[in-house]
């Protein structure tokens, strides 16, 4: 495997890369930001907090970027009260 980008030339396939920057993961960003407002701009959000978690699942899945690797990422379950 590559560390660059497929969709973009001469880019390495970083997390901030995928997450935030890559122009073909576009309209499933715009879905993250419609569901997490500016919070979605921000990596260390998207990656440590809980609220988040199931978007960033969403985003994921939808980009079937690691669907060959991981197949469906299953969203997380809700602890039970």
């Amino acid at each position: 495997p590559s560390p660059s980008c497929p969709h973009c030339p001469n880019v390495d396939e970083t997390v901030p890369h995928y997450l935030l920057d890559c122009p073909h993961y576009r309209r499933e960003r715009h879905a993250l930001l419609l569901a997490l407002g500016r919070d979605a701009t921000s990596l260390s959000f998207l990656l440590s907090d809980s609220s988040a978690t199931p978007h960033l699942v969403r985003f994921i899945n939808s980009t079937n970027r690691l669907s060959k690797t991981l197949g469906e990422v299953p969203l997380p379950r809700k602890p039970p009260d």
